[in-house]
Formats: C-alpha cells, sequence, structure tokens
C-alpha cells in the first residue's frame, strides 16, 4: 500500500479525480486553480530551454561524423511530413464517415455568436499570421532574447551551432563538454524534483477546466468530442502501431515506459510539460542522446499529430454545423493548406484557434464565426491533442534511433 502511495502515476491519477469532484463542487476555486496549474507549468517550461540547450550541443558534439546531424534532421523533417499527412487525412475521412456536425442540438449553437468578442481576437491574430514569417523567425537575431523567450526553435537553431562550434575543438573542448555534462546533470536533478509536484499541478488544472466550462457543456458538443478521441485512439493503435511494428518494438510497452508522462499530459492538457522528461525518458529507452536532443525538440513545432488531427476534423465539423458541402477537391485543398499551417502551431499563443481561424481564412468557405461554437469545449479536448503529439514525438524518436543504428533495445521492447 505504501508503495502505490508513493507511485507518481497514482498520485497523478487521484489528483486528476479529485480535481474534477473539486471544480464540480466549488466554481469558486476556478481562479485559483488556474493559478496554480499556470505556474506548475512555468515551473517545467524554465527547464526547457537549459535541457534543450544542453542535450543537443552534448549530442553533436559526441559525434565523430558531423554529416550525420544534417541527416538525422532530414530524416526526422521527412517522418514528419508523413506521418502527419496520414494524421490528417484520418482525421477528413472519419470526420466524413461519423459526420459529427450534423447532430441538431449542435447545428443549433451556429447561431449562438457570445464569443464573438473572443473570436476576433483570434481572427485579429490569423490575419497577422505570415508562414514565410514562422519559418524565417528559426534564425534567432538575438540569442539571449530567444532564451528569455523560451523559443525552442530559436534555440534548437543556436544549439545545432553551437554543437558543430564545440565539435571542432577536438581535445580543446573537453573540459568544456565535460563542465556541460554535469551542468546538465544539474538541470535533470532540479526537474526530478519539480516532477514531484505534478499531482499537484494536475488537480489544479482539471479543478479549473471543470469549474469554468463545467461538465455541462460537454453536452451539446460530445459527439465531436467522442469523435476526436476515437480518431486519436485509432491513428495511436494502428497508424503508429503499425510504425511500430516496421520498426519492430513494442507499442504497449512504450505507453507502458512512459505512462506517468501520459497521466500528466491528462492532467494539465500540455505536452510540454513533460518535454524535459521525455528526452530523458528516450535515453533510457534506447535511443541515443545525440538523436532525442535533435528529434524531441524539432517533433513539438513541425510533428503535431494530435493538431493536425482536431484541426482536420474541425474544419469538417464546422462545414456540417453550416450545411456547406465540400467537394473532395476543396478537402484535398485543406489537407495541403493544413499541412502547413499545422506546423507553426507549438510557436503561436492560442495555436489551435489562430490556426483554425487562419485555415478558415484562406478556404474562404467557412465562417470564421463559427469557431466560436468551438470555444467551449476546446479545452476538453486539448488533453487528448497533448497527449497524441507526445505520444508521436516519442515513437518519432525511436524510428529514427533504430535507422541511425542509434538505439540499444531495452529488456521487453521487442515488437509481439
Amino acid at each position: 500500500m505504501k508503495r502505490l502511495l508513493s507511485n507518481l502515476t497514482f498520485q497523478v491519477i487521484t489528483a486528476i479525480i479529485l480535481g474534477v469532484i473539486v471544480g464540480y463542487y466549488f466554481r469558486g476555486f476556478g481562479p485559483t486553480a488556474q493559478l496554480i496549474s499556470k505556474k506548475f507549468v512555468d515551473l517545467i517550461t524554465m527547464l526547457i530551454a537549459p535541457i534543450i540547450f544542453l542535450t543537443i550541443i552534448l549530442g553533436i558534439a559526441g559525434m565523430s561524423d558531423l554529416k550525420k546531424v544534417g541527416r538525422v534532421g532530414g530524416k526526422a523533417l521527412l517522418y514528419f511530413e508523413i506521418v502527419t499527412t496520414f494524421a490528417l487525412i484520418i482525421g477528413i475521412t472519419v470526420a466524413n464517415v461519423i459526420k459529427p456536425g450534423e447532430v441538431s442540438t449542435v447545428t443549433a449553437l451556429a447561431h449562438n455568436t457570445a464569443d464573438a468578442a473572443k473570436i476576433a481576437t483570434y481572427q485579429k491574430a490569423a490575419a497577422e499570421m505570415h508562414w514565410g514569417d514562422f519559418f524565417a523567425h528559426i534564425i534567432p537575431s538575438n540569442v539571449f532574447d530567444a532564451f528569455a523567450k523560451g523559443d525552442i526553435l530559436q534555440i534548437l537553431f543556436f544549439a545545432i551551432l553551437f554543437g558543430f562550434g564545440l565539435s571542432r575543438m577536438g581535445e580543446t573542448g573537453q573540459s568544456l563538454i565535460g563542465f556541460f555534462e554535469k551542468l546538465s546533470k544539474v538541470f535533470f536533478n532540479i526537474m526530478h524534483v519539480v516532477m514531484r509536484l505534478a499531482p499537484v499541478g494536475a488537480f489544479a488544472g482539471m479543478a479549473f477546466t471543470v469549474s469554468t466550462y463545467g461538465v455541462a457543456t460537454l453536452k451539446p458538443l460530445a459527439w465531436l468530442m467522442v469523435s476526436v478521441y476515437a480518431t486519436m485512439a485509432i491513428f495511436i493503435f494502428v497508424v503508429l502501431n503499425i510504425v511500430c511494428r516496421l520498426y519492430k518494438f513494442s507499442l504497449w510497452h512504450y505507453l507502458k515506459f512512459i505512462k506517468e508522462e501520459i497521466v500528466i499530459v491528462w492532467g494539465t492538457s500540455s505536452s510540454e510539460s513533460v518535454l524535459p522528461s521525455m528526452m530523458e525518458k528516450m535515453e533510457k529507452f534506447g535511443c541515443s542522446r545525440s538523436v532525442v536532443g535533435l528529434v524531441i525538440p524539432a517533433g513539438y513545432s513541425f510533428n503535431l499529430d494530435g493538431t493536425t488531427i482536431y484541426l482536420s476534423m474541425a474544419v469538417i465539423f464546422l462545414a456540417q454545423v453550416f450545411h456547406i458541402p465540400l467537394s473532395i477537391g476543396q478537402q484535398l485543398t485543406i489537407i495541403g493548406i493544413l499541412m502547413i499551417t499545422s506546423k507553426g502551431a507549438a510557436g503561436v499563443t492560442g495555436s489551435g484557434f489562430i490556426v483554425l481561424a487562419s485555415t478558415l481564412t484562406v478556404i474562404k468557405v467557412i465562417p470564421v464565426e463559427g469557431l466560436a461554437i468551438l470555444f467551449g469545449v476546446d479545452k476538453f479536448m486539448s488533453e487528448a491533442r497533448a497527449i497524441t503529439n507526445m505520444i508521436g514525438n516519442g515513437i518519432a524518436t525511436i524510428v529514427i534511433a533504430k535507422s541511425e543504428k542509434e538505439f540499444s533495445t531495452p529488456p521487453g521492447a521487442e515488437a509481439h
């Protein structure tokens, strides 16, 4: 019993259940719960930049063949594009078959624009979003500013250059590498301490969600939520499972290995809350540090499987709500646009709604005001998005590591 009580997974699940109860019966606790949840995520976020920076430079500095860095990065981006394309196609297919937007209770909400003022904010952000600028933004004009803002892509870019520079120093750079090794251990030790607070963060996150939006808000859009959750389950247990079998490792063993991260993401609705621990877990699972350091951070911006599924289904859902028939050609166009727009989702505040608003603006066949319908339940679907994103990034890391022969199989991880 004592062992069970000390288990982090058990603690987080218990905290989530308590959060639902407290959020339902004590609505006034919502603002305080939001603050606690935000501060927990801030604790994790403050560690992301230094951990990514140190992991990447140590991985690259330890590579004897620098051409390998480019090869690993190229493989990762190709894998990301292929898998997220599958995610988009599955999302659109399921939305067309299940037709969640044709439920009468949902259609009745189409005329409710109570959140129009909030939607206008996202429309403005979408209008100002230029995807060419997003990619140009990867190169920082000020490295210290990139660290201060926690801009993952800019830190990733600078860390790769720093790692290249350090690797060219040869024996002279060994003392600096040794210092970074020790510094890296310090940050991971801090992370272990912070993760003990995960139950508090999960409790607060769930209490805020239920107290603010209420369980009743789920009823009108329950069918959409069921559709989204079912689609993401299909993607994980069919598509990603096939990938796992092709590369000869067990999906179930992998999911069991990261079970603590899954429940933490479920409670906090943020995949970033486990980014540092996922990097550490992937090394323990058998992936080399150099591959983990490159693939995991890049995946948080370019391999958003859960986000792409949600975006594709949301567009079709809104088309059904407003009784707007979309031809195959228009749906293929939507896939093409989302393949581009979804890549920027991680680096934008209010990413899901901004990217969706941007896409609707481009296709110009669905009223952007329809986002008001999704506003209330988006928070409840964010858990599924975050968990799917995290699981997909871990599998991508294992695939790239195996393709580079940079993977040592842990006991019990073979496909069966």
